[in-house]
């Protein structure tokens, strides 16, 4: 077992090199593939004069080349700094600054953005169109022996999202993203040999990338990739390929589950499930549960932790709304303000330990020290612990409203909005108020074709609601915006300006 996180798919390709590894429509590469694909990058970079940690910008969609950049990088010993194919040149240009990145592996489809980004930043710009580069590949000998790495190493600097401020980039190891993907596949994905892992959430991202691909590689599984997530496609693919295994955000499930030809896809193959990224309505959890006849678990993690921290495992007893229990070799408690564990069942902030904590935020010792206190990582997510030591996530420390020194946690109205029949998707989210300080606001998309006012939903959450939590003021969209996993993005959404004047006017 070597100390580099390219070893799982090494390993995988020597027991069964004739396997798929990873497959795109009709296209499929077997692990033998793959595995000598990435090593002709490998040299590729050797030949572009990358050294041990050098940092290398991979900004690809979900498509074939995504592992063969992501392991020929790290097989040259190199630092993969995955980049969502949307950024536009100035958010390009300050990843690749902010890393040190000097070269960037860049799809076709969004070069323009790209070549700009990288000149801002001095950076070599290698782009990545399937036939000219499977040619140029082609003419490379193969680097097969991975650079020689220890496991406290940085593999990967994933930048967060960076809901307040600049981006921030989580640097993990080769031991937290080897044992993150080896813990998770054996204890709550139950995923092996054979099994087919449908990869719909972008792998630059870290719930894509440790649950859906180095799980299925380290393993020996099929990774069969949607490049943008679409239901129908999804649940063609589904059949297609005997998918066993999917994992995706809350929004995906609904999308699948509100599918209008979904009775016509025959998915029986489907047994584990997995979400993450956002709360899980139960209306949604349990609806799906139904119609596939797949186990779902929720599971929570961040980027910063690699990113599993917690999950439903298979087989336990599963409590819907809760995240489950910390995964082997995780700690995970609720705190207070002082960083003091708090009562059984009340809420705090919840902080973690184990295997899969980051060693740091890329060249920001400051913000690593807040993040990091006494080997604990601070979340800023508010949660609590039942008696049986199952974690619930309660909301984001910065979402939280409070109205007129009440805290409403907008998770708890989300979950109830979500049970109205006419409701597909809602956010609930703070509106400046003069008098209470905050007042509770809510986006809401209704079911087509369903009618239904602001005052009919306030009056509803009302009758099942504590007052101080029920939404006061409610507006409709055709629809919620969501970031790169499908994931909800509140920041994003508007609150209009008759929703304000209705808080000024109290």
């Amino acid at each position: 077992m070597g100390t580099n996180l390219a070893s799982i798919l090494i390993e995988s390709a020597a027991r069964d090199a004739a396997a798929p590894a990873v497959r795109l429509g009709e296209r499929t590469l077997s692990f033998g593939e793959l595995d000598d694909l990435s090593a002709r990058v490998a040299t590729l970079l050797g030949e572009r004069g990358l050294r041990l940690g050098d940092r290398v910008g991979v900004m690809l969609p979900n498509v074939l080349e995504f592992p063969i950049a992501y392991y020929g990088v790290l097989r040259a010993g190199g630092i993969v700094v995955p980049m969502n194919v949307l950024l536009k040149r100035r958010e390009i240009a300050f990843f690749l600054s902010d890393s040190g990145a000097k070269l960037v592996l860049a799809w076709h489809g969004f070069a323009a953005e790209a070549r700009a980004g990288a000149a801002d930043a001095g950076a070599e710009l290698i782009e990545v169109e399937p036939a000219a580069f499977a040619a140029t590949l082609d003419r490379l000998d193969p680097t097969f022996e991975p650079a020689e790495t220890d496991w406290e190493d940085t593999a990967v600097i994933l930048y967060t999202s960076g809901t307040t401020g600049k981006p921030k980039g989580a640097t993990l190891s080769h031991r937290n993203l080897d044992q993150n993907s080896e813990i998770a596949a054996r204890t709550t994905l139950l995923v092996d040999e054979g099994d087919v892992v449908l990869g719909a959430l972008p792998l630059f991202h870290s719930f894509g990338q440790t649950v859906a691909m180095n799980a299925s590689m380290r393993v020996g599984a099929c990774l069969t990739l949607v490049p943008k997530f679409d239901p129908g496609e999804a649940l063609a693919t589904m059949e297609r390929d005997g998918v066993t295994h999917f994992y995706g955000v809350p929004t995906m499930y609904g999308a699948l589950l509100h599918h209008p030809d979904r009775e016509k896809f025959d998915v029986a193959a489907l047994r584990v499930c997995m979400t993450g990224g956002a709360s899980m309505p139960i209306e949604v959890l349990h609806g799906f549960e139904e119609a596939f006849g797949a186990e779902l678990m929720e599971g929570y993690g961040l980027s910063e932790t690699s990113p599993v921290a917690c999950s439903g495992h298979p087989g336990q007893v599963r409590k819907p709304g809760s995240i489950g229990t910390p995964i082997e070799g995780v700690e995970m408690r609720i705190v207070d303000e002082a960083d003091e564990g708090v009562p059984q069942g009340e809420v705090g902030e919840i902080v973690i330990r184990g295997h899969n904590i980051m060693k740091g935020y890329w060249e920001r010792p400051e913000a690593t020290a807040e993040a990091i206190r006494d080997g604990w990582f601070h979340s800023g997510d508010m949660g609590r612990e039942d008696e049986d030591g199952y974690f619930y996530v309660v909301d984001r420390k910065k979402d939280m409203i409070i109205r007129g020194g009440y805290n409403v946690y907008p998770r708890e109205v989300e979950e109830l909005l979500y049970e109205h029949p006419a409701i597909r998707e809602a956010a609930v989210l703070a509106v400046p108020h003069p008098e209470w300080g905050e007042e509770v606001g809510a986006a809401v998309v209704l079911e087509p074709g369903a009618e239904l006012s602001g005052e009919e939903i306030s009056a509803w959450v009302r009758e099942r609601i504590a007052a101080y939590k029920y939404p006061r003021l409610v507006w409709f969209l055709d629809e919620l915006p969501k970031g790169p996993t499908g994931k909800i993005v509140k920041r994003e959404i508007e609150v209009p300006a008759a929703a304000e004047a209705d808080a000024r006017g109290g």
